[in-house]
């Protein structure tokens, strides 16, 4: 009795039991035609240079003959870190990966996103820089790029907890992460606005075109694309930068408050001072 076979989104025959046990080929036809549907579905010349530039970095490492499995994928993730590529760069090409499999059919042999190294002091973005990547973004119609900048960069949300901004959290103003972070009026009727305009009713805001919710690797992918287009370092355009930058200017807006409540106060007790300070003159002069 034949394997049964079933059809993957890229149209290649996939059985359900071998394939788990077998890679997949990386052929020249399957790669054109995973680009071929990248455009299809809008996406801009320099971002498929992205996806097309980390395949080539994948075919150099894969010997001839060779297939596409976890085992492998990993062993070239650490290769990568190896070459003195960013965890950052590593993503974007595990990314790039994950979306060709999932386009062949083949989600089983998708694996996880590196760890960035927390004890790499991050670089620092400008609020000049930030505001650059949200009018690039603008001026390139890469709406949901749009949204995750800003929402990164005005909200300390952690990446992991991505899924977790969906309509109704936005919709109250808080998300759980699991403390309540506050969700800015501005980002919220953006995002709100955004749902609507997708069909999205509820769930989480940010999925991939397949409907899934998005992870580091396709958020990496799309930062980086627009780190070129904004003339931004790519080491800079990442979660982690963003989330850095806002923290950075609240804690400079408290620090400008905590003056402001420290001078008005030292004011206060000269005034009180004037008028019933002990004043050594007048108690001689009684």
């Amino acid at each position: 009795m034949p394997e049964e076979k079933i059809q993957g989104r890229s149209g290649f025959p996939e059985n359900t039991e071998r394939s788990h046990r077998l890679g997949l080929c990386l052929t020249d036809e399957l790669e054109l035609r995973f680009l071929e549907n990248l455009r299809e579905h809008g996406r801009t010349k320099d971002t498929i240079s992205v996806y097309r530039r980390n395949l080539s970095r994948l075919r150099k490492s894969l010997p001839e003959d060779s297939k596409l499995d976890p085992a492998f994928l990993s062993n070239w993730q650490s290769e990568l870190l190896e070459q003195g590529y960013s965890p950052g760069t590593v993503n974007s090409c595990t990314a790039t990966v994950n979306s060709l499999l999932e386009f062949a059919g083949r989600q089983d042999l998708r694996v996880e996103q590196v760890s960035p190294d927390e004890n790499i002091p991050l670089p620092e973005l400008t609020r000049n820089e930030y505001l650059r990547l949200l009018q690039t973004a603008k001026l390139l119609g890469k709406r949901q790029t749009y949204l995750l900048v800003l929402m990164f960069g005005t909200m300390d949300l952690p990446l992991h907890a991505l899924a977790r901004v969906t309509v109704e959290a936005v919709r109250e103003g808080w998300v759980l992460v699991p403390s309540r972070l506050r969700v800015p009026p501005c980002l919220r009727a953006e995002l709100l606005a955004y749902a609507g305009e997708q069909g999205i009713g509820s769930g989480p805001i940010f999925c991939t075109r397949y409907g899934r919710p998005m992870d580091r690797g396709n958020i990496n992918v799309r930062l980086q694309s627009l780190s070129r287009d904004a003339r931004v370092s790519p080491e800079k355009c990442n979660p982690r930068c963003l989330r850095k930058l806002c923290v950075a200017t609240q804690a400079g807006i408290r620090s400008s408050l905590e003056l402001l409540i420290e001078q008005a106060y030292d004011r206060l007790l000269e005034t009180e001072a004037l008028t019933v300070g002990w004043n050594e003159s007048e108690v001689m002069e009684r």
